[in-house]
């Protein structure tokens, strides 16, 4: 229909069918009639990799109404509740990253800091781990779901869970869950620009057909092949401060009577770390290392020392970690991979695709003629803000003891980021307060105390004597809170003998008939 605005988002795997979702719905909700399309390729092949969420997909997909059941069935997807950091703080020493967080179920005494429940554990001496419901079930493998005499689930808690899924089942399956989005099946050849404002008119596609929109989404990955190649976007590295620059792929098969992690695990090596993550079927694993330490050869041979058995890599990919200045510029928006990209220490990519398209739809979206470069330049500062907070908290992960490679010794001595260094010696003094992490995402998730926790206390980099020193100072509140821990660690302990195994779990999940 003439007059209505037309959104084209170029790259149809996750990050862009997000962005469909997200801006289609968004446009309801503005009264603002507008058309959408998605231009990928059925000729390009879809390269299947294992992918990890934060909390923040499974908000996206309760958004959208999606069954999560069925989406656990259909892209063959398995839960997250946390990550196994293996080997980081010292060889032979294993902490995990639970991401629920206990505050929540707890209503605390009037003026008590938010964190009370963190600094009190960190008082005794007791990982921080222990007092999350999804501690027990990450040392145990298990789902947090119970079931019911009848033989019906029940939820153990409140918490929002995480997911690990082949992306590529996953691109597929929110493209079948999309109404009303009209999918553009060819290849991208160039990019028509006016030649007065810099806006992109259309795509000029291989087999010569034109496709003119008003305003674009950059979801290409690595490509960039708008808002690089077209809009010539500057890029701001962390290669400095995140020096591992290569990946090597490879996916592993997991035996059926072996109970199946529900954690993200992340396995300090010599020269970076090396992933696996669990879908239903397998494990889609990789090696991050910096070849400044490692050759390709050098790190196919380590992977397979470290596993004692041989593995079929699927290819030596080399990356620059960092951001985009701008993630928008003129009537273009870059997501995803197109946008930043980071090591995959914390799961960054997706959530930061979701809070970004959320922060996007909420604060800024308007008919295209509307968007003026004010609301561009606070929309760039803010996703700017994001992904450096992103960073800086994954350059913390590799503030470790170890010294026992080349590598650990670089990265020690010369790889911390200035950001870094500040933030540890503020809480030299003061324990981590979520008012250390200002809200410029209005509101939207973010890295904040919840997540650092669990890192900074695994990594031994928390003040027991300052978290004592502060506890003293309320002794009321240190009485509620030691109640409160010992309650919430024998709570969630019982509740992990009731909870399902996770294959078990899943087993069920697949047995159910679609609704």
């Amino acid at each position: 229909m003439a007059g209505q605005p037309h959104f084209v988002i170029v790259g149809g795997g996750t990050a862009g069918w997000i962005a469909a979702f997200i801006i289609q719905d968004s446009l309801k909700r503005l009264k603002l009639e507008g058309r959408i399309s998605v231009v990928e390729s059925s000729r390009i092949p879809t390269v299947g990799v294992g992918e990890a969420t934060t909390a923040a997909f499974h908000v996206f997909l309760k958004h959208f109404g999606i069954d999560i059941f069925e989406f656990l069935r259909e892209c063959e997807a398995s839960y997250k509740l946390g990550i196994r950091h293996q080997d980081w703080r010292r060889p032979g020493y294993t902490y995990y990253g639970p991401i629920d967080d206990p505050h929540q179920v707890v209503s605390a005494p009037p003026g008590a800091p938010p964190d009370y429940l963190n600094v009190y554990a960190v008082s005794v001496g007791e990982p921080v781990q222990d007092m999350h419901l999804f501690g027990p079930l990450l040392e145990k493998k298990k789902a947090p779901w119970a079931l019911k005499p009848d033989g019906s689930l029940i939820p153990l808690g409140p918490f929002q869970p995480a997911y690990h899924f082949d992306q590529s089942l996953v691109g597929k399956y929110l493209k079948k869950k999309s109404q009303g989005v009209e999918v553009v099946d060819n290849v991208l050849a160039s990019v028509e620009r006016d030649a007065e404002s810099g806006d992109v008119r259309a795509l000029v596609f291989e087999d010569g057909e034109r496709l003119a929109g008003d305003f674009y989404i950059d979801a290409t990955g690595f490509g960039k092949k708008l808002i690089v190649k077209a809009m010539k976007a500057p890029w701001v590295s962390y290669a400095h401060e995140l020096p591992v620059n290569r990946a090597m792929p490879f996916w592993l098969d997991h035996p059926r009577e072996a109970e199946l992690p529900n954690y993200t695990l992340a396995a300090a090596q010599s020269s970076g770390w090396m992933w696996q993550i669990p879908t239903q079927t397998r494990f889609g694993c990789g090696y991050v290392y910096s070849d400044a330490f490692l050759s390709p050869d050098e790190a196919h041979a380590e992977i397979e020392r470290v596993l004692g058995r041989t593995v079929e890599v699927r290819g030596d990919i080399r990356f620059e970690i960092g951001r985009l200045e701008n993630a928008w510029i003129n009537n273009v928006l870059a997501v995803g991979l197109s946008s930043s990209f980071l090591e995959p220490l914390e799961s960054t990519s997706i959530h930061g695709t979701i809070v970004q398209m959320m922060m996007f739809a909420g604060q800024y979206l308007r008919d295209p003629k509307a968007m003026t470069p004010a609301l561009r330049a606070d929309y760039n500062r803010r996703v700017g803000r994001q992904v450096d907070d992103f960073r800086t908290f994954v350059n913390t992960h590799y503030l470790v003891e170890r010294e026992d490679t080349p590598f650990w010794r670089e990265v020690k001595a010369n790889r911390i980021h200035p950001e870094t260094r500040e933030r540890m010696a503020h809480w030299a003094s003061h324990m981590p307060r979520r008012s250390d992490f200002p809200d410029y995402l209005f509101g939207l998730p973010h890295v904040e105390t919840q997540l650092h926790y669990p890192v900074l206390d695994g990594l031994g980099l928390l003040d027991r004597a300052l978290a004592k020193e502060e506890m003293a100072r309320d002794p009321a509140l240190r009485k509620f809170a030691r109640e409160t821990h010992e309650s919430l660690v024998k709570e969630y302990r019982l509740a992990s003998t009731k909870a399902l195994g996770h294959r078990v779990f899943l087993d069920h999940v697949n047995q159910m008939a679609p609704i």
